[in-house]
C-alpha cells in the first residue's frame, strides 16, 4: 500500500475515487475528468500492479480524455472481492457491472498483459460496451506462454530468494535485473504484490479465430519485438488477418513492459486513436 500510494503521488491527483459495487465485490475506480468529447477510457492493468501501473502514461491523457483506472477484482489493489471468479465470463461481468455503476454506456477499453487478455475477453462477451479496444502485450489470448516464461513465474509464487525473484521479474517484464533492482515505487509495488498477495483470477483463454473475427469495434494490438510474452511477430501474423477493423503494431526493441518503456510515444498515439474513433 505504501508503494501503491507513492506511485500515484507522481501524477496529478485524481478528480474522483469511487468504490463501485458489483456482484463480485467493490471495484476501486480512480478517475481523471477530461474536456474532450467522446467515450471515456477504461484502463485494465497488468498482473500485480493495479491502477498505479499507468502512472507514466496518464500525463499524456489527463485533462483531455476522461480516464477511469480500475483495480481488478481478485488482484492487488483496493478492490474488495466478495465472490470467487470462476470463469472469464465472471471477469467480463464485473467489468460490465462497473461500467454500468459509473454510468458509462461505451468505453475505449485498454489493457496490458493479463489486463489486455481480460479486455479482449470482455470485448468478445460485451461488444456493446466497447467503443474501441487496445491490447498492449496481451498474454495467452493470441498464443500460449512459452515454457521458459512459465518456469520463471515459479519464484514469484513460492518462497524464494530475492535474487531469484529479481531475475524472474526481469525475464517476465523484458527488463534487466539492474532495472528491477532500482526499486522504484512501481517496481516495489509489483515485487511486493507478486510475492505477498495471492491472486484469485481465472487463467485467460486463447481466443479462437472466430472470436477474433467477431470483434467489430476498432482494435489496436501493440506487441514488443525484443522481449514479448504475447508471441511477438508470430502472434502478429496470427491475429492480423483476423481483425476486420484492426491494426497490429510491432515495436522494434519493445518489451513486455511496453506501456512503460514506450510511454512517450504510445501515450499521444493512443490519444489520437481515441479521437479518430470518438
Amino acid at each position: 500500500m505504501t508503494a501503491y500510494n507513492e506511485v500515484l503521488t507522481t501524477v496529478k491527483a485524481p478528480d474522483s475515487t469511487r468504490d463501485v459495487r458489483t456482484r463480485f465485490g467493490t471495484v476501486r475506480v480512480t478517475s481523471w475528468h477530461g474536456t474532450e468529447p467522446g467515450a471515456p477510457v477504461v484502463l485494465l492493468p497488468g498482473h500485480s500492479s493495479g491502477a498505479p501501473m499507468w502512472a507514466e502514461n496518464l500525463p499524456s491523457w489527463i485533462g483531455k480524455r476522461t480516464v477511469h483506472a480500475l483495480d481488478p477484482i481478485g488482484d492487488v489493489g483496493l478492490s474488495v472481492q466478495s465472490l470467487p471468479l470462476r470463469s472469464v465470463d465472471d471477469q467480463a461481468e464485473w467489468i460490465a457491472q462497473t461500467l454500468h455503476g459509473l454510468g458509462v454506456e461505451k468505453a475505449h477499453v485498454v489493457g496490458h498483459s493479463f489486463g489486455a487478455a481480460t479486455a479482449a475477453q470482455f470485448a468478445v462477451l460485451h461488444p456493446e460496451l466497447v467503443q474501441s479496444l487496445t491490447l498492449l502485450e496481451p498474454v495467452l489470448v493470441i498464443k500460449q506462454l512459452s515454457a521458459s516464461t512459465i518456469l520463471w513465474s515459479v519464484p514469484l509464487t513460492v518462497p524464494a530468494p530475492q535474487s531469484w525473484q529479481d531475475h524472474a521479474l526481469a525475464h517476465i517484464g523484458g527488463t534487466t535485473v539492474d532495472e528491477v533492482r532500482e526499486r522504484t515505487p512501481l517496481s516495489r509495488l509489483i515485487n511486493s504484490a507478486s510475492v505477498g498477495y495471492s491472486t484469485a483470477m481465472p487463467t485467460p483463454k486463447t481466443l479462437s479465430d472466430e472470436a477474433w473475427r467477431l470483434l467489430s469495434m476498432p482494435v489496436r494490438v501493440d506487441l514488443g519485438e525484443a522481449s514479448s510474452l504475447s508471441g511477438g511477430a508470430q502472434a502478429a501474423d496470427r491475429v492480423r488477418p483476423l481483425l476486420s477493423h484492426g491494426t497490429v503494431r510491432i515495436w522494434p526493441g519493445g518489451t513486455h513492459s511496453l506501456p512503460m518503456d514506450e510511454h512517450a510515444t504510445l501515450g499521444p498515439e493512443l490519444l489520437e486513436f481515441w479521437r479518430q474513433n470518438s
